[in-house]
């Protein structure tokens, strides 16, 4: 039987409303974690109000050897 590893990675969207990713920062810390065998799994994002994201929260997996 299979058996993973979890890990849970939490992005600020910046700004004094939130709202404001850093795209290019965004992908380099998804392609570090699929280079040290992380798959993204599910990726969700907090609400602060009137449509602003204020965190990106993203989870991933990999198998244990």
């Amino acid at each position: 039987m299979k058996k993973w590893e979890y890990e849970t990675v939490v992005l600020d969207g910046k700004g004094i409303l939130g709202g404001k990713i850093d795209i290019e920062g965004f992908k380099t810390k998804l392609n570090e974690m699929g280079q040290d065998g992380w798959e993204l799994i599910d990726q969700t994002a907090s609400n602060q109000g009137f449509g602003d994201t204020r965190y990106i929260i993203c989870v991933f997996k990999r198998e244990i050897a």
